[in-house]
């Protein structure tokens, strides 16, 4: 499969992730970002990312230097139009993706869309393509290059060879698939982004501190990372829209976002990529 050149939309730290381990697992890349100056910082993350497995001999600078001149950037969405897959990283905004999946599908009828969401409808998302049958989720976990397990979404539409293409790249990218059904929040983030969210009731009620909340679940339940800092790190905007698709999709009040959550992302305290969440970073 790594003859074939796949496409990425978006360069965020998703985005930078997915380009990343692909061009490292010999894959031609074409990332895609509406914006010059985000591509340039991702390209400058990708090369840090690259040169930390270098100092650790994970690659060598040969292999490095193979890697980024399997990457190319750009603004036009035209320039993934021979891709044979293009996976999806955008922001979980529904419009947004509803908008990028419908242009993608005009601009290729034979490109596998895979969407990387981490909770929004694909059958919702198919449903706007030309080819829904070659729609699926891709979901990969952050950091991209260290977490091995991809969620394999299924919408309605999806087809049996659609699904065993993806599981095919994800293999080949060195990740392990699991196979979900599409439903809200899926597997992993149906149960772990209410748990953070229980941890911020935790937090706003004055049970404990961030820091013995965290100390409690990594030494009582052997979490290798706390869940207010593991909330830090996904992005507290992102566990928002998350817990928001929850509460949507199944109505259930079990998943009403914590008000401190809500107070937090309005203040721009989203968690490492702002410097400051339930922790604050340097």
């Amino acid at each position: 499969m790594n003859s074939q050149q796949i496409g990425v939309v978006g360069a965020g730290t998703m985005g930078q992730g997915i380009a990343q381990v692909l061009a490292t697992s010999g894959f031609s890349v074409q990332l895609y970002d509406v914006a010059d100056e985000q591509l340039t910082r991702a390209q400058a993350a990708i090369d840090k990312g690259l040169g930390k497995l270098v100092a650790k001999e994970k690659l060598s600078e040969a292999d490095k230097g193979s890697a980024l001149e399997r990457l190319a950037v750009t603004t036009a969405l035209d320039a993934l139009r021979d891709c044979a897959v293009i996976i999806e990283a955008a922001p979980e905004q529904p419009a947004l993706k509803e908008k990028l999946f419908r242009d993608l599908s005009r601009l290729s009828h034979e490109a596998i869309l895979a969407s990387n969401t981490s909770s929004l409808s694909l059958t919702r998302l198919a449903a706007v393509c030309e080819r829904p049958e070659r729609v699926v989720g891709m979901h990969f976990f952050n950091p991209v290059p260290v977490l091995k397990l991809v969620e394999v979404i299924r919408a309605e539409q999806t087809s049996d060879a659609t699904v065993a293409q993806i599981e095919a790249l994800a293999e080949a990218l060195g990740k392990t698939a699991v196979a979900i059904a599409d439903s809200p929040g899926f597997a992993v983030n149906r149960l772990l982004v209410p748990m953070i969210n229980e941890a911020a009731f935790l937090l706003q009620e004055g049970a404990a501190t961030a820091e013995d909340i965290d100390q409690s679940m990594k030494l009582g339940a052997a979490h290798p990372m706390g869940p207010l800092a593991l909330g830090d790190l996904i992005g507290l905007d992102v566990c928002l829209a998350i817990m928001e698709v929850l509460q949507e999709g199944f109505g259930d009040p079990k998943y009403r976002p914590c008000p401190l959550l809500r107070r937090m992302v309005a203040a721009g305290y989203l968690g490492r990529k702002s410097g400051r969440g339930f922790h604050v970073y340097n």
